[in-house]
């Protein structure tokens, strides 16, 4: 089940002690991860750069739908920017659940889609009732072919401190962010026409209100001071972090074993 939308993977709750297991990070690892999968390892067709890898971190090159793990191996799984890709998302999340007690999910959801779309995004995704919603991007309407990223992914996100904010205290709108215990709840090209409707029709406001809650002057006031000291601890962590560099996968298997 849902326990949680935190801001992003820096936010999630592991413990001192918990074994962390991590889906596809590519080119952009989470340094609190034990172990690494990685499915495509010759090409960066699902990504944005080389797959990189912190020299303490174990390397497995595994597929999400078959992982070479023991039923609740790990903690934590985190799958961070993946499941939009997977050929078979129930299979790849049944699979999550099975290795790992709880997790991290964070996926584009159907406005980031359609302002950074990717070619290899087989799915869009939406997070309705605690439900990760499903639907095939080739059968939606609309335009998912122009892309705005550089400006909504590389450029606001560093230049703009309200652009910041926007993405700490309203970050529903362009991704779903979905921390998990036991299990995962999806459906994959709903039929009903409460779920279907959010991806084929025009939204209406109490469409728009399901999705995303009104809040009381207090609230926001209050999301957007802890999301300011959120930026501001991240800002002070990262100028005083002792933690080293990934290395690229040619450089990792000279002094590392990957498995298989």
């Amino acid at each position: 089940m849902k326990t949680d939308s935190p801001y992003d993977r820096g936010d999630i709750h592991i413990n001192k002690n918990d074994k962390v297991l991590e889906i596809g990070p590519g080119h952009n690892p989470t340094y609190r991860s034990n172990v690494i999968a990685e499915k495509f390892i010759d090409t960066n067709y699902h990504r944005c750069g080389d797959v990189k890898i912190y020299p303490h971190q174990t390397f497995v090159h595994a597929d999400g739908e078959n992982l070479p793990f023991k039923d609740k191996e790990f903690d934590y799984v985190i799958c961070n920017q993946v499941l939009e890709h997977v050929e078979h998302p129930e299979a790849f999340i049944k699979e999550l659940c099975r290795i790992a007690r709880r997790g991290y999910i964070e996926t584009p959801s159907l406005l980031g889609e359609y302002l950074f779309p990717k070619k290899s995004h087989k799915w869009v995704i939406l997070d309705i009732d605690n439900k990760l919603v499903f639907y095939e991007k080739n059968k939606m309407p609309g335009n998912y072919e122009n892309d705005y990223g550089e400006l909504f992914l590389n450029y606001l996100p560093f230049q703009s401190l309200p652009y910041k904010l926007l993405w700490l205290t309203e970050g529903d709108i362009t991704l779903n962010r979905y921390e998990w215990k036991e299990e995962v709840e999806i459906l994959v090209n709903p039929e009903d026409e409460y779920y279907s409707s959010f991806f084929l029709n025009k939204w209406n406001r109490e469409m728009v209100e399901k999705l995303y809650p009104r809040r009381s002057a207090l609230t926001e006031m209050k999301k957007m001071i802890q999301a300011l000291f959120y930026i501001l601890k991240n800002k002070f962590k990262s100028r005083f972090s002792n933690h080293r560099n990934p290395v690229t996968l040619s450089e990792y298997i000279k002094t590392h074993e990957v498995v298989r």
